[in-house]
């Protein structure tokens, strides 16, 4: 029974030094833990850093030094303060959500041919052609007016670019170089893409940034990007849609009750 005792307690010391033995330092007796040393090394290199005996040494210096300012922060009671709590409450919720949402998006993946599917749609958005425009925008409709009225009367358009203009484009006299329609936005293509080469809107055209007078200068083929080229930032896009459907579903769901002034306010908006 003894023999066994002594064994038990051996073992069980070999099994304490073995596990303080894993992580690599310790500071005021507070273990600066090997997996989050682990982590933080897989993180990088996800990120695409090489992990050599300089950034492992690196890494720990790091840890090292935050868990003395942590320790520090402990001991001033500054984890108490109310401040520092919500913060926490708020960043380890966001932690959790944005973790529900990897793993969300790993279990339902965007497939090959959905991301084609959305290829298409892209390509017929981007067209085939790239268009060199110059444009003025104006604060109002007014202005722009003025502006079409000024360039009837055989007025300098990149003149009146730099001088009345509000867009940062004014400084090359409105120039805004060649941009296929899917990178317009839908009002800005929809009238270049009607324009003949030289001519310019003889209505102005408005924007959330103003009221655009818009000239066309010149015209190219330009094939879209390829599949390839595009498919990481298509997934990325459609996993954002995925995730909105997701919250909207969700919310559906809960049963979510406002009071007070949270409830006046969302009738409000309604």
């Amino acid at each position: 029974m003894r023999l066994l005792s002594n064994i038990l307690v051996l073992m069980l010391s070999i099994t304490t030094a073995s596990a303080f033995a894993a992580d690599p330092a310790t500071v005021n007796g507070k273990p600066v833990k090997q997996s989050v040393v682990d982590y933080i090394q897989k993180e990088a290199s996800a990120r695409g850093q090489k992990i050599d005996d300089n950034a492992k040494a690196l890494i720990l210096n790091r840890l090292i030094a935050n868990e003395v300012v942590f320790q520090e922060a402990q001991k001033a009671g500054l984890d108490k303060q109310s401040d520092y709590v919500i913060r926490s409450e708020i960043q380890s919720r966001e932690l959790l959500i944005q973790t529900y949402f990897q793993d969300y998006l790993k279990k339902n993946p965007v497939d090959d041919a959905t991301l084609k599917s959305e290829y298409e749609k892209f390509k017929a958005q981007w067209g085939d052609k790239e268009y060199r425009t110059s444009h003025i925008v104006l604060k109002t409709e007014q202005e722009a007016k003025d502006v079409i009225e000024q360039l009837g009367k055989k007025a300098d358009f990149a003149k009146l670019a730099r001088e009345k203009s509000i867009d940062a484009s004014k400084e090359k006299g409105g120039d805004l170089g060649w941009l296929p329609p899917g990178r317009m936005g839908r009002v800005l293509s929809d009238a270049v893409t009607k324009l003949s080469k030289g001519a310019y809107t003889a209505v102005p055209v408005q924007t959330q940034f103003g009221w655009h007078v818009i000239r066309l200068d010149d015209v190219r083929d330009a094939p879209p990007p390829t599949f390839d080229t595009v498919k990481d930032e298509l997934r990325s896009v459609l996993q954002r849609q995925q995730i909105d459907k997701l919250v909207n579903d969700l919310r559906a769901k809960a049963k979510i009750v406002e009071s007070g002034a949270s409830a006046a306010a969302g009738k409000a908006k309604k």
